[in-house]
């Protein structure tokens, strides 16, 4: 069965949303008293990681506006946020944008080209479909890892793909 381009939107726009479900769930349990906090000197604060789980939607509008991103030439930035409240903003600020974008989509622009390099080092070279997939994969990965955060300090974990262990009582 070949899909059609408009289903291939679709299906990507109904995967941002129902990741975002899950996602708007977990940052809503990040404790801003908490946000230095790191697990490990080599890990993310929780901040960081939090700020970082959050922008990955707005990465989908940021493939469908460039050819690539090249480190060299632009810094990543750490965004700061105060409070957990921001911290929901810019996450549904991303999103939004990210949506935005990918309903511009056709099949023919999704299969173009994509480069993350820095400088003359070539990271990857994928078509924006990849890349927007690539980054719900980072958002289910780091997710998790937000998860681990939020169990070392005893933070209750929502459900993600049903109950969590906190949701059943034993």
């Amino acid at each position: 069965m070949e899909t059609t381009n408009f289903e291939i939107v679709a299906l990507l726009l109904n995967e941002l949303e129902q990741e975002a479900k899950t996602t708007r769930k977990m940052l809503a349990r990040v404790p801003a008293e908490k946000f230095d906090w790191q697990p490990h000197p080599k890990s993310m604060s929780l901040m960081r990681l939090a700020v970082h789980l959050a922008e990955l939607p707005g990465w989908v509008a940021m493939t469908m506006t460039t050819d690539g991103l090249d480190f060299e030439n632009n810094p990543y930035e750490h965004r700061q946020v105060a409070s957990t409240g921001e911290l929901l903003d810019f996450f549904e600020t991303c999103l939004a944008e990210g949506k935005a974008a990918l309903e511009t989509a056709d099949e023919e622009f999704l299969s173009k080209e994509w480069v993350l390099r820095s400088g003359d080092i070539i990271h990857s070279r994928e078509t924006k479909y990849e890349v927007i997939r690539m980054s719900i994969s980072q958002t289910i990965h780091h997710r998790a890892q937000l998860g681990v955060y939020l169990r070392l300090l005893d933070v209750p974990i929502p459900g993600s793909y049903g109950p969590s262990a906190d949701d059943i009582a034993f």
